[in-house]
């Protein structure tokens, strides 16, 4: 199904963004500009920088226009439901190391469908809480399929956009199903060296596969949270059977 005008226009600036034409805290075109370029109406316009919005890629400042964000949000792993955004459950991250070709343990290159000897791009980043203080550390594996095809996974800075929107944009592959496993555990001596804890120290995983429609996976995400920090709360409707 082609995209409508709207998602036209939001992946048009997601990439002018990526691309580096326009850099944390620049001013996007006007409206105005914008309506001219596309030949669409200030209503179309309104709704992909909505869209670019609801993803934290730009904020809104009365007056002036929006500009790309300057604090890109990232989000824990799990719990991407249709129709979330990165703003819903969004925090400030760090980006930890640079992005590396490496052989996954067991879960992930299973979750991955990858053979014993196959690598995958790692890219690592610690969610923060208010305060700075690390969250939850995690950890996203992409297939070799995903990480050949989008280059940009492989350089060390953020992709202001998000990892989601970027690796559809070049592969046209999008995530249609999810899944999501929690365990718990104690922390590796690493792991607990990077929260700046002792050991022994309960964390828990919350794994995170997302697969494209025709069932193969784009990434899988390993998030360590020190249970202390973690909370998990569902809203949901309930029947009178109960």
């Amino acid at each position: 199904m082609p995209a409508l005008k709207y998602e036209q226009i939001a992946d048009s600036l997601r990439q002018r963004i990526t691309d580096g034409e326009f850099r944390p805290g620049d001013l996007l075109p006007s409206g105005r500009d914008l309506c001219e370029q596309w030949g669409v109406s200030r209503a179309t316009v309104n709704k992909a920088l909505d869209m670019l919005r609801a993803d934290g890629v730009v904020v809104a400042r009365q007056g002036l226009g929006c500009r790309v964000t300057d604090v890109p949000l990232a989000r824990p792993a799990g719990r991407r439901r249709a129709n979330s955004t990165r703003v819903t459950g969004g925090r400030p991250f760090r980006r930890l190391g640079s992005p590396s070709r490496e052989t996954p343990p067991e879960q992930i290159r299973d979750a991955l469908g990858l053979q014993p000897d196959e690598q995958a791009l790692r890219r690592d980043r610690f969610v923060l809480m208010d305060d700075g203080t690390p969250l939850s550390l995690v950890c996203a594996w992409f297939p070799p399929g995903i990480a050949d095809r989008c280059p940009r996974l492989s350089q060390k800075g953020p992709i202001i956009e998000g990892t989601t929107n970027y690796v559809a944009r070049e592969t046209g592959r999008r995530p249609a199903k999810g899944t999501d496993i929690t365990t718990v555990r104690l922390a590796t001596t690493d792991e607990a060296a990077q929260f700046g804890r002792e050991q022994p120290l309960a964390v828990a995983i919350d794994l995170h596969i997302a697969y494209d429609e025709a069932g193969w996976a784009l990434v899988c995400e390993e998030g360590v949270t020190p249970c202390d920090l973690w909370e998990r709360v569902d809203n949901y409707p309930m029947g009178q059977d109960v």
